[in-house]
């Protein structure tokens, strides 16, 4: 472990989605989001920042509109782990973090690859756990079908539980030291594996040892109650959207209960809200900047087919810088086929849309405005780097969080201003490391050994 720094130091990593309205893609300047050097100089512009990891996102089926393609939207997203496997070989510290998913996957295969990310790039790997909850993704694999909401949680924690030991099952001293021992591998030091659950069955035997930090780091996103459960019983880190100082206090204090539940300390969990950031030289230059990364966001094209997800029908001929639509949505509930409507909003439809009704009428909004009004993505934190250093500052302090997941709005251009101009000021506060003290992402996370 490194030495404890008397101030809580802020973790910060980076989500390299790939597809959706966050990362302006139009944007002239903007980099091509399939060649792998856009990814390298990603990654080596947080390391160059002293961050903690690089995550990318997955994509197991492009997003869809209404059963078609949503063009607007494919900026390309490769394997997770074959992309971070090369990476490691032109970085030399920053962790690599991979979203992988528990719904369509199978335990002893990602665990396998998981391991190897993490022996490939010396003990730097992550493994960010998620659930998916549509049958449209389930068609892309051969058992097809979907799972409950909470069923998925319960499939996500044998699966964990599963790689978990099969991580573990290969004694430390397995592997011979020198070419004199009789075996490479010490008789009766690798543990097959049996698991027997009701949503996990396997008989499996990992073929690699663990790495200089045990296992990959795992992270989880979900504030619902069952990924509450998931985080407190096994995350390492855990990712929210409890971004507000308020809501994050909350959030901490409910997360630190369970965790104490399942007999956890605090410090064996790191709380990395997502967030995004938009920088400048005043506050106005910051908020003016702001509004013009929401409306790239949310263009035209965008803000239809935002509310073609709550009509379910075409409303390409709609100008949307004119009225809401004066038809009235179909009967069916929303289409969840773009991967990107909350279980919240699966019903109840048309009693939001009879509030969005008022609220045109009442500020005569058109529809592009609406969407910007409603819908999510609005910037985090917003001003100077001297400002937002500021508020970070009080918020790991208090605990509130111990760092932010960053979602870009430009590349390379938002993650440069921040690694130049925000992160000198973290330094200066004493709340961010100024060189790296460990080597693996575990050390960099400041998380206990592996018992």
């Amino acid at each position: 472990m490194t030495e404890q720094n008397p101030r809580p130091q802020i973790h910060l990593g980076v989500f390299f989605t790939g597809v959706g309205p966050q990362l302006i893609w139009t944007d002239p300047d903007a980099p091509s989001h399939t060649e792998f050097e856009t990814f390298a100089e990603t990654a080596r512009i947080l390391e160059r920042g002293l961050f903690d990891a690089f995550f990318l996102g997955e994509g197991l089926r492009v997003r869809e509109n209404r059963g078609k393609v949503f063009d607007l939207d494919i900026a390309g997203r490769p394997d997770a782990i074959t992309q971070l496997s090369a990476l490691a070989a032109v970085t030399e510290r920053i962790g690599l973090v991979a979203t992988q998913n528990t719904t369509y996957n199978y335990p002893a295969d990602l665990a396998r690859r998981l391991a190897g990310l993490d022996l490939l790039s010396d003990g730097r790997a992550g493994w960010n756990i998620v659930t998916t909850d549509n049958a449209w993704t389930g068609e892309n694999f051969r058992r097809g079908g979907w799972l409950e909401h909470e069923r998925r949680y319960e499939r996500a924690a044998e699966f964990v539980e599963a790689s978990k030991e099969l991580w573990s099952s290969w004694a430390p001293d397995t592997v011979a030291p020198d070419g004199r021992a009789a075996n490479w591998a010490r008789p009766g030091a690798i543990r097959p594996v049996h698991r027997d659950g009701d949503l996990v069955r396997l008989r499996a035997t990992a073929t690699l040892p663990g790495s200089r930090q045990g296992r990959p780091v795992l992270f989880q996103a979900g504030d619902s109650d069952g990924g509450r459960e998931l985080a407190a019983r096994h995350a390492d880190v855990v990712f929210s959207a409890n971004t507000e100082y308020g809501k994050a206090v909350a959030y901490a204090a409910d997360l630190r209960d369970r965790l104490a539940r399942h007999g956890r300390t605090p410090d064996s969990l790191r709380i990395l809200p997502g967030a995004s950031v938009v920088l400048g030289d005043t506050a106005a230059d910051a908020e003016e900047k702001a509004r013009w990364v929401r409306r790239e966001q949310v263009n035209g094209p965008r803000a239809i087919a935002y509310l073609e997800q709550y009509w379910g029908t075409d409303l390409s001929a709609y100008d949307p810088d004119g009225p809401l639509p004066e038809i009235e949505p179909g009967a069916e509930e929303l289409d969840p086929s773009r991967g990107t409507i909350s279980i919240e909003l699966r019903s109840g439809k048309a009693a939001l849309i009879r509030k969005w009704r008022e609220l045109a009428e009442e500020r005569s909004l058109s529809i592009r405005e609406l969407v910007l009004e409603v819908s999510p993505g609005h910037p985090s934190f917003v001003g100077t780097p001297a400002a937002i250093a500021d508020e970070w500052t009080r918020y790991v302090s208090t605990r509130a969080v111990d760092g932010f997941n960053l979602l870009p709005h430009l590349l390379p251009a938002s993650l440069t201003d921040i690694v130049d101009k925000l992160v000198p000021e973290l330094q200066e506060r004493g709340v961010h490391r100024t060189a790296y003290q460990g080597t693996t992402l575990r050390e960099h996370l400041d998380l206990p050994p592996l018992g």
